[in-house]
């Protein structure tokens, strides 16, 4: 059995923006914000429920999710792989965007509801050692909640480190879902009996999607690759440019060359293995899709890795 990347952007989608499935996403919700008693998500409509995108129109993967509570608030849910820098700007710009848009005119103030942003991260961007950390706008002086109607919540994958055996909470099973689901050939016993859960794997297993989905995940998972590539091609350059230049304007002829050739050394080392394991990560997901030549074709690893992984 084979399940796809959640952090994939179809994938994503695929699973948590099925409207038909929308006890996945109320789960979900439910467990990362800590939703108990009256506070109970029940039911959801979503303003993008999920559709196969047409390749040259993928955007950002982002659900605006209208969520019934007995407060009728609102979430987005954003899941981002790269760190292309202000995050949190976006962040920001999102819950204010859905806060001003639930006023039509003629209606005064009172009839704005509060706005929840999630985002999933596949990188760090807080020094917190926790791998959730929620943000409010707290008064500094009586450490209040005076203004309430921004929530925002941060997952940073990297911080998850729990093995399955050490998982215990809903939300810790979702946060190893979204890390570890590729990596997996069966559901594990600890989600079996779970009925989100196996739907959740269900939806996830490739085996079961059609042609274009197969192949605008591959494309998407190839596109990430040379983003990831051409990301890396670029810090080296830079690294090199400004390095050399650092030396020309007065450091010391030695200092030059051993430092330039030691950070070159070391740079080339720790991004070819990061770009080698990439590599090895698509060739993974394609590995039921396409035969060993076109994975080798796609990826740039030799055929007999390949063979190996498969």
């Amino acid at each position: 059995m084979k399940f796809a990347d959640p952090k994939n952007d179809l994938a994503f989608k695929k699973i948590f923006g099925d409207i038909h499935h929308k006890h996945i996403l109320i789960s979900f919700l439910n467990s990362v914000l800590d939703f108990k008693g009256e506070r109970v998500i029940v039911d959801i409509s979503l303003a993008n429920s999920y559709q196969i995108p047409k390749i040259p129109e993928l955007k950002e993967t982002i659900l605006d999710i209208n969520a019934t509570n007995q407060k009728g608030e609102s979430f987005i849910v954003e899941m981002q792989k790269k760190d292309l820098g202000n995050f949190t700007k976006r962040s920001l710009y999102y819950t204010s965007k859905a806060y001003v848009s639930q006023l039509p005119k003629g209606k005064d103030y009172t009839s704005l509801k509060k706005v929840y942003f999630i985002g999933i991260l596949n990188f760090n961007i807080f020094e917190n050692k926790n791998y959730i950390s929620r943000h409010l706008i707290i008064n500094q002086e009586t450490n209040k909640q005076d203004l309430d109607d921004f929530e925002f919540s941060f997952i940073e994958l990297p911080k998850f480190t729990k093995e399955l055996q050490e998982i215990t909470t809903t939300l810790d099973r979702w946060i190893y879902f979204l890390k570890h689901a590729q990596d997996l050939r069966l559901i594990p016993k600890e989600y079996s009996t779970i009925q989100e859960f196996k739907d959740a794997f269900d939806i996830a297993t490739q085996t079961t999607w059609d042609t274009k989905e197969l192949e605008v995940y591959e494309y998407i998972s190839l596109k990430e690759f040379d983003e990831l590539n051409a990301l890396k091609t670029a810090e080296r350059k830079g690294l090199k440019e400004g390095l050399k230049e650092g030396m020309e304007k007065g450091l010391e002829k030695g200092l030059e060359k051993g430092l330039e050739k030691g950070l070159e050394k070391g740079m080339e080392k720790g991004m070819e293995r990061g770009v080698e394991q990439e590599k090895i990560n698509i060739a993974k997901n394609l590995l039921d899709i396409l035969d060993d030549a076109t994975i080798s074709l796609k990826t740039g690893l030799s055929i007999k890795s390949v063979k190996k992984l498969r």
